[in-house]
């Protein structure tokens, strides 16, 4: 399966999210902000990092790119991974957006998170990870949550998996706790699930 992990401006996580779609056993490649063309791809990533340097607000830029107009007819998955998050809230991928951190304050620190009924341990560095949204979320939507509540977030949501569009939206960085080095390996649960995810679409296409 092939993978795409895409860099803007200020994205720093991209090689590390390579190095983990490698470990988990996809084609991965680097694909520049401005590409149009994703139908070589099963699955498409925002990496972590400052996309245009956050400014106005983290993702409030990134969202004009034209990889994110393209991406809204793509049929494989997408991973967005903490700025990736954000973008995919701020194009109106996923429902809510990112603030600010209720302490104000940049946290960078171990977490775990309940995903798909496995707790996991995995990292967090953000400064607008507080998750909010108005209302209910639609029932197709799963809930990631924090297990304790790092940043104020609504619900303790550290992410959003759209089970319909395939869509997984996600604050804590699953590429930096993938090999023993770095202290944990539960960030490959992530991907792959995401893998088992797309076998069983294509075996039922």
């Amino acid at each position: 399966m092939r993978a795409a992990v895409v860099v803007f401006p200020g994205t720093n996580c991209e090689q590390e999210t390579i190095d983990a779609c490698y470990e988990a056993g996809f084609d991965p490649r680097f694909v520049w902000h401005e590409e149009t063309n994703f139908h070589e791809f099963d699955l498409v990533i925002l990496a972590g990092g400052f996309s245009y340097g956050d400014h106005i607000s983290s993702g409030r830029v990134a969202k004009f790119s034209p990889v994110i107009e393209q991406l809204r007819n793509f049929d494989g998955f997408i991973l967005g991974i903490c700025n990736g998050f954000q973008t995919l809230c701020e194009a109106g991928f996923l429902p809510g957006t990112l603030i600010t951190n209720e302490s104000t304050k940049f946290v960078s620190k171990n977490v775990k998170i309940r995903f798909d009924r496995r707790h996991l341990s995995i990292p967090i560095a953000h400064h607008q990870g507080n998750y909010y949204y108005e209302g209910e979320l639609p029932s197709h939507i799963k809930k990631i949550k924090y297990i304790g509540n790092p940043n104020g977030s609504k619900d303790n949501i550290a992410g959003l998996w759209d089970t319909k569009k395939n869509i997984i939206g996600l604050m804590p960085h699953p590429e930096r706790a993938v090999f023993k080095e770095q202290g944990s390996v539960d960030g490959m649960v992530i991907f792959q699930t995401i893998k088992k995810v797309l076998a069983n679409a294509k075996n039922n296409a």
